[in-house]
């Protein structure tokens, strides 16, 4: 097996970190797979907690909270492997994954990156990812293929070329990084891996989804509830991500939709849904384009009234 390095970010999860250590190290030991972990806004070295669960670690931490694609970035200049594999820390894998994975690159030279079926934790029969569609570049609207389906073993054999890749689990060559280059970090959450994916068709390469493997994953299934951080980001990088991977006059028409259609739509909709709290957190994350340029640095974030 092609060596593999593993990179995931734990912030303030050290025990759901650990689980997914645990089903690493269940099916693989050090010799060809390595784990990165990224210790995001970590006041103190925790390598210790880590070091015991898995037999080959490099741990990195960060006093700041430098995002996922910061944290990822992170860890990515530190990896060795022939293949990168992003996992987000409360994922778990089962036995052949890797493998599987590295199969799919071995037969297809055009894939630069790639995902697996992505399995929900909790209900491992309910499937949460089998591919995106493509980006409607005047909605900056897209579907997951197969979400919340019954698993009934329906994408069990098959690998298709796919829209984007899932962040929560996505693998690629490391030659093939090297040229697209590395996560955007002015995202810091949320879209960077559509961004991501955009820079490695840039180079040539294709998206792909396998369903011969899969990858289970915590989030539940009910997405947990709204936080302002998560309306923020997904508001302000929405629009970022078209004004950063579609050409000027799409920029205007999408902008036009978004500042007077969705973003009020939105808002109205907390408003009406008695969470008036959260409606401001759409005004700035629409502004943010307005007074920032697309390639504006944010290395940090703070939620502030």
């Amino acid at each position: 097996m092609p060596t593999t390095s593993i990179i995931t970010v734990n912030f303030h999860q050290a025990a759901v970190t650990i689980a997914l250590l645990e089903s690493i190290d269940k099916y693989y030991d050090g010799k060809n797979v390595e784990v990165i972990i990224v210790d995001n806004g970590a006041e103190q070295n925790q390598e210790e907690i880590f070091s015991s669960h898995f037999g080959n670690i490099k741990y990195i931490q960060s006093r700041e909270n430098l995002g996922f694609a910061g944290g990822n970035n992170l860890g990515i200049k530190q990896a060795s492997g022939d293949y990168i594999f992003l996992l987000n820390n409360d994922t778990e894998l089962p036995a052949g994954c890797i493998e599987s994975l590295c199969a799919e690159f071995e037969k297809n030279e055009n894939i630069g990156l790639l995902s697996p079926l992505l399995l929900y934790f909790d209900r491992k029969d309910v499937i949460q990812y089998a591919g995106f569609t493509p980006v409607n570049y005047l909605t900056g609207r897209n579907a997951t293929i197969g979400e919340l389906d019954h698993n009934e073993g329906q994408y069990a054999d098959k690998s298709y070329q796919t829209g984007y890749c899932h962040g929560a689990a996505v693998m690629c060559r490391k030659v093939d990084l090297l040229k697209a280059g590395l996560m955007d970090e002015n995202y810091f959450l949320y879209y960077e891996e559509l961004d991501w994916c955009e820079k490695f068709k840039k180079t040539g390469k294709q998206i792909w989804f396998t369903g011969k493997t899969h990858v289970y994953h915590k989030e539940s299934i009910s997405v947990g509830l709204q936080s302002p951080m998560k309306i923020y980001f997904h508001t302000r990088n929405r629009m970022l991500f078209i004004r950063k991977n579609t050409g000027w006059m799409n920029t205007i028409f999408f902008s036009i939709y978004y500042t007077f259609i969705a973003c009020p739509k939105a808002v109205f909709k907390f408003i009406f849904n008695h969470q008036s709290h959260l409606a401001k957190w759409v005004i700035k994350g629409l502004l943010w384009n307005y007074t920032h340029g697309k390639e504006s640095k944010i290395l940090g974030f703070k939620l502030r009234p």
